[in-house]
């Protein structure tokens, strides 16, 4: 299993890159996500995923191991597939993915091309467990404004609404501010339940 390359950048284009190593050329599927970390020189290092059919061996990259890892897990579920998958990391960061599963966010997950409504709740019902582990094991992954949205959930919870019905709601206000404070996001989720 190829599971990382490193070498020389010799072609680079928004859907795939073409990397040197020891004198091989690898073709690499990336998403926009990756596109737009890929470095000004000629020299990179990509995750992969070898994904490997009775038609093809692919090669899909990734600037990030988080955003491989979250990749392998949307490909897992019934009617994502590879390509979808890499459409959804060129429409969402891996932080917004995560935490349009997490909380269950299916606008989010709609507002891919290719992606309705049915698919979105799958990916929310197989993976919502998974891709907390998936967050909880990267340094370097950051949520838009996450703290203050736990707390207000927390604080929606405690005054006996369910965590479906106010996960939604906080989400959305979150989306459209997303450095509100608690008290903000309070009010505006009681006036919206």
């Amino acid at each position: 299993m190829i599971t990382q390359l490193s070498g020389k950048l010799i072609e680079k284009n928004p859907t795939h890159v073409v990397i040197e190593c020891a004198g091989v050329g690898y073709e690499v599927n990336i998403s926009l996500h990756t596109f737009e970390q890929l470095p000004k020189d000629e020299h990179i290092r990509l995750f992969t995923h070898l994904q490997v059919r009775e038609d093809a061996q692919t090669l899909y990259g990734f600037a990030e191991k988080v955003e491989r890892e979250v990749f392998k897990k949307l490909i897992s579920v019934s009617g994502i597939g590879a390509n979808t998958a890499r459409l959804m990391f060129s429409s969402l960061s891996p932080a917004q993915i995560i935490e349009a599963i997490s909380t269950a966010d299916v606008d989010t997950i709609k507002s891919v091309k290719g992606i309705g409504a049915k698919t979105a709740q799958r990916v929310i019902v197989d993976l919502k467990d998974k891709v907390n582990e998936v967050a909880s094991s990267s340094e370097n992954l950051t949520f838009s404004n996450n703290t203050n949205r736990t707390e207000a959930l927390s604080a929606l919870e405690t005054l006996g609404y369910s965590k479906k019905q106010v996960e939604k709601v906080v989400a959305r206000i979150v989306k459209i501010e997303p450095e509100a404070s608690v008290e903000y996001i309070l009010k505006q989720a009681l006036k919206n339940l």
